[in-house]
């Protein structure tokens, strides 16, 4: 069972089913909707997806033809994405909740990617938001 919510908390899901494939979109609808350099993301089956909480807090942005975001109008949390057509929903990994033990598998859509981010860059991680002390 996989679960997740927006930043607030007002709205939250549930899935009975395990992640799909997670893929790091760089497109440029994933990088304006997120404000990131990409959006990390996993599909599951539409049948197997239900909002728990706060369905009514939802709203939709058709970002291209046949595909919805939608989002917490109070917090503004991208939580999910539809395609017409299709039987899964993208989740977005950043709002989910539980523990799980896959991991991203590739990058898409590198071709629109945002020239400042490299991700075969060598560059330092801080566990914290500053440098660690020396």
């Amino acid at each position: 069972m996989l679960s997740g919510s927006c930043l607030c908390g007002g709205v939250a899901y549930e899935v009975d089913a395990p992640p799909g494939t997670i893929m790091h979109c760089h497109c440029q609808t994933c990088r304006k909707t997120h404000g990131s350099a990409f959006s990390t993301v996993t599909n599951v089956p539409r049948d197997r997806f239900r909002w728990t909480k706060g369905e009514g807090l939802l709203r939709g942005y058709e970002s291209s033809p046949g595909k919805t975001r939608y989002f917490c109008s109070q917090c503004g949390s991208h939580i999910v994405a539809t395609r017409e057509g299709r039987n899964t929903v993208l989740l977005r990994m950043g709002c989910l909740d539980t523990p799980i033990a896959e991991r991203p598998e590739v990058h898409i859509w590198r071709s629109d990617a945002a020239d400042w981010y490299d991700p075969k860059a060598d560059i330092p991680e801080w566990a914290e938001g500053r440098p660690p002390e020396s």
